[in-house]
């Protein structure tokens, strides 16, 4: 797909409602998705040499996917509201690899906004990801007990505020890449290419719910193959996130970058040898996966031993299969996997948790019209795949969020609602429980809206 002046065409696929731009350069295998997460533009980065040839370098020896995310570049604006829950970007980055007919792809991150969304695909989508490779990332921004090497957030917060402020102009260029800051064309062309991906407000919403991210939980879950690239002096994000990344994934290979460069084009020579003879290995060993991260959701009727005997047998078998037909539908719907009926309630898991929470949501709304009362836990952890079923503690600790529920009640597990954050989905502490047969507390929420 070779467009004007021997440029990759942009094509378009469609999300939802929405147009998504992307290009493809080079042939496979393997297959490379580029992403710099919300803050690229898949046509502007052509009139930077440096970055021109990074990109044909990269396709010499793969075939390379690059797109905008719904609401930057040149992919189709999102309308006001709340920006998409983080399975939004799994969604987009398949439906890309679904244009192209890539079943399996390698990722890779550079830049601390796309980082967490890598490694969340890594996790939820192991049968399509190939390998993953992280630059200057890291699975959480603020300070926290069991993190120490977080930012304050006051510090965070100040950090988006100036980054709002020169957003689109030239004085951000020298923040970028200090070693261009004196190159006129370079720091005129950086400012425009800010200007046309997003506005200052857009990119204060996506940089403030990057303070809500914490993918801890994910990275002892990525199967793929790994490699972490961090630049030793990159101040706005230290070497130490790098690390702690490189411990907590199985296998992950650390290669510490000289510099204070985030841009990986400016080290071409450096990061490309790296990159080739990782990719090219990870192609030749790479296995397909018996395990995976996904969002598990349990249901069942309230009071169905009660209901049957008030209705009797025929009545009760009609409501039952009302509800089965529509727990069926509404799986489908919002993209997940109904792995069995429990009797009185459904067994279903989902790439994120997003859609899981709207599915219970509303097959709790609809199944209240017939006067059926659910409860619903959900959990996201690793699950075993077992044929048709699946089993694991991810599906262990979801039914026993699910005991804890009343009737119409959504509860969810810490994991899910920081995997939610940012999104629209309301969620209100329940405090810490003790679950049956598992181990330690577990903080519960109940979703509570919209």
């Amino acid at each position: 797909m070779v467009g004007q002046a021997g440029l990759p065409e942009t094509r378009y696929v469609q999300v939802g409602g929405d147009r998504l731009a992307y290009q493809v350069l080079g042939q496979g295998p393997p297959d490379l998705v580029l992403t710099m997460g919300a803050f690229s533009h898949v046509d502007m980065v052509w009139e930077d040499a440096k970055m021109a040839l990074f990109l044909r370098r990269l396709a010499s020896f793969c075939r390379v996917l690059r797109f905008d995310r719904r609401g930057t570049g040149a992919s189709d604006p999102l309308p006001q509201g709340p920006l998409p829950p983080w399975e939004a970007y799994a969604e987009e980055l398949m439906a890309v690899m679904d244009a192209v007919g890539s079943h399996r792809a390698a990722v890779l991150a550079t830049g601390p906004q796309a980082g967490p969304m890598a490694l969340f695909f890594a996790g939820t989508k192991p049968t399509r990801t190939a390998a993953l490779i992280v630059a200057d990332a890291t699975a959480r921004y603020l300070v926290a007990d069991d993190y120490p090497i977080g930012f304050p957030p006051e510090a965070a917060e100040a950090m988006i505020a100036r980054t709002q402020e020169l957003w689109g102009t030239e004085a951000i260029a020298g923040i970028n890449a200090p070693s261009r800051a004196g190159d006129e064309r370079f720091v005129r062309w950086s400012a425009r290419l800010q200007r046309v991906i997003a506005s200052p407000q857009v990119v204060r919403a996506h940089l403030g719910a990057l303070l809500e991210v914490d993918v801890r939980p994910i990275l002892p879950l990525i199967q793929a193959p790994t490699l972490v690239l961090h630049h030793t002096d990159f101040q706005q994000l230290p070497i130490e996130h790098g690390r702690y990344l490189a411990e907590h994934i199985s296998g992950a290979r650390l290669v510490e970058l000289p510099g204070d460069l985030p841009l990986l084009w400016e080290q071409s020579d450096l990061v490309l040898e790296v990159v080739e003879e990782f990719l090219i290995g990870a192609h030749r060993h790479g296995q397909r996966p018996s395990r995976v991260l996904a969002t598990v959701l349990f249901t069942d009727i309230v009071g169905s031993t009660q209901q049957a005997e008030r209705l009797g047998d025929r009545r009760w078998r009609e409501l039952l299969q009302v509800h089965d037909d529509l727990a069926g539908r509404l799986v489908e719907q919002w993209g997940g996997r109904l792995v069995k009926t429990t009797g009185d309630g459904i067994l279903a898991t989902f790439d994120g948790p997003g859609r899981a929470i709207g599915c219970a949501a509303a097959l709790r709304d609809q199944l209240g019209s017939v006067d059926l009362h659910v409860r619903a836990g959900l959990h996201t952890g690793e699950v075993e795949l077992r044929g048709d079923d699946v089993g694991g503690i991810a599906v262990h600790i979801a039914a026993r969020i699910m005991a804890t529920a009343d009737a119409d009640e959504l509860v969810v597990s810490r994991t899910v609602r920081d995997l939610v954050a940012g999104s629209d989905i309301a969620l209100q502490d329940r405090g810490s429980r003790r679950l049956k047969g598992v181990e330690g507390d577990w903080q519960l929420f109940g979703v509570v809206g919209p």
